[in-house]
């Protein structure tokens, strides 16, 4: 689980405070909760369509057309220094 903090404004908090204790839970999974049910369902995430519309983001650009001969002319540029060779 990863930790992130939020700022709520005073109503939210005494709201969030209060149900939590009438539901037992901390706020922090409520917010879980809420966050679950708003924005990881099925039908509000297309993983797939998501990954097929940024798969060809850059598919138009002209200046990555050539974009292997490019990073191999980086490379060599740095790979005798790093092989320890030059």
């Amino acid at each position: 689980m990863k930790r992130t903090q939020l700022y709520l404004d005073e109503e939210m908090a005494r709201t969030l405070s209060a149900l939590g204790r009438q539901r037992g839970k901390t706020v922090s999974e409520l917010v879980r909760e809420s966050v679950q049910e708003k924005y990881m369902t099925r039908k509000e995430l297309d993983k797939i369509s998501l990954a097929r519309q940024l798969g060809g983001i850059w598919a138009k650009r002209r200046d990555l057309r050539d974009i292997d001969r490019i990073i191999r002319r980086l490379r060599r540029g740095t790979r005798l220094k790093r092989l320890g060779l030059g």
